[in-house]
């Protein structure tokens, strides 16, 4: 295998579609999300966006090309990702949720279950909505936990030919829809007879069975429609189950591999941005002095180690997003990696670059504190690192004939 960093001729033209699109866009709609106060609202002015987005074949780019979508590598999504995300990453994420709720569609849907699914995000018009029902008001780091332990307290009743299903999920972007009554599409994590099930709820079984309890207002991210909703008697047919019962537990914790990743290049895009801006500000503000900051040499060095990093990240989550979409066994650790250190590296170097700037910085009309708020969710979003995610990672290194060079190709 040969390897390139150099990327192709279709890649150049994909990102240079993305940013085109980001500054067209998403610029504009992050300034009209800063200024509406109400959370609901303000996720609503996405819709026109999304189905501008949608008309123009970026959903399809979340969509493996085998199951009729253009995403073609990880490397691909990353690069559109990281352009839509510097510019407005709550629009990104609202946008893709087909990333995870149809993540374990594909692992063990089938034939006729991926095109069901499948189908309303091949579309080349509308605005059509996916969401992984994972996370709970009570907290999902220990879903899979069996009694006494509470675990995953949504429940799927068998009746006749159907589940009917209760329970309150919450985080997801888009739980409740864009009216109310639920996504096009919802993949549940839920209590069946047989254990932690997944079962495929589509907008017909949902639609007057969503209670919204809370539309949450965000520190950062503030464009995502993010909800606490309540299911009732959801009923929805047996048929709609993914693999098997109990089967849950392994096809959840596959789903949230490919996401994982993602959120390094969301890291990368609030670390590039909050660059750019105390890069500008070190090269023209003197700050009373004779010259700009820039010649003081710890100045210097703050930016120099940031934009190491940035690098350091980027690579790491284009790989990590690649072997999980190719389906490399080096997969799900690299994407552990990815979620970890670049979502905390994010927070770090988004903060350094903040006390670089000064006071200045600490002003909502100065733009850089948002790309700190908003790299404040990447830890904690998506499995969180400290109950999620490095638990996921101890129990990789437990496992007998683990190879720590393995991910590196150089065992």
């Amino acid at each position: 295998m040969v390897v390139s960093f150099t990327l192709s001729p279709e890649q150049e033209q994909l990102k240079a579609a993305a940013r085109g699109f980001a500054e067209e866009h998403l610029r504009d709609l992050a300034a009209a999300v800063r200024a509406e106060p109400d959370p609901l609202a303000r996720a609503l002015l996405a819709r026109p966006v999304f189905e501008k987005a949608v008309g123009q074949g970026f959903l399809k780019g979340l969509i493996p090309a085998p199951v009729g979508g253009a995403a073609s590598s990880g490397v691909d999504a990353a690069i559109f990702i990281e352009e839509w995300a510097a510019k407005s990453p709550d629009f990104v994420i609202s946008m893709a949720g087909p990333l995870i709720a149809l993540a374990p569609v594909y692992e063990a849907g089938t034939p006729d279950q991926v095109g069901r699914f499948v189908a309303p995000f091949l579309a080349d018009s509308g605005a059509p909505l996916a969401a992984m029902a994972y996370s709970e008001p009570e907290g999902s780091a220990n879903f899979d936990a069996e009694p006494p332990a509470a675990g995953t307290r949504t429940t799927a009743v068998v009746d006749g030919d159907h589940y009917v299903i209760n329970g309150r999920k919450a985080w997801a972007s888009h739980l409740s829809g864009w009216d109310g009554d639920g996504p096009d599409l919802m993949t549940i994590v839920c209590r069946a007879p047989g254990g932690v099930s997944l079962v495929v709820a589509e907008r017909d079984h949902l639609a007057g069975h969503v209670e919204v309890e809370q539309h949450h207002d965000l520190p950062g991210l503030r464009g995502c429609l993010t909800s606490r909703v309540r299911l009732h008697d959801v009923r929805v047919p047996r048929a709609n189950l993914l693999g098997a019962e109990g089967q849950g537990v392994a096809l959840t914790r596959n789903a949230f591999f490919p996401s994982g990743a993602s959120i390094g290049i969301f890291a990368v895009a609030a670390m590039r941005e909050a660059f750019d801006v105390a890069y500008r500000f070190a090269t023209t503000e003197s700050r009373g002095g004779p010259g700009p900051i820039i010649e003081h040499q710890a100045v210097s060095d703050v930016l120099a180690d940031a934009k190491g990093r940035i690098e350091a990240v980027r690579l790491l989550a284009w790989r990590a997003l690649d072997a999980v979409m190719a389906q490399h066994p080096s997969g799900p650790e690299l994407a552990l990696h990815a979620k970890v250190f670049g979502s905390e590296t994010g927070v770090d170097v988004v903060n350094a670059l903040v006390k670089l700037v000064g006071v200045t910085a600490y002003d909502t009309g100065f733009p850089i504190v948002g790309h700190l708020h908003a790299a404040l969710a990447y830890p904690v979003i998506e499995g969180s690192n400290i109950g999620v995610r490095r638990r996921q990672l101890q129990d990789l290194f437990r496992t007998a004939g683990w190879d720590p060079l393995a991910a590196s190709g150089m065992q």
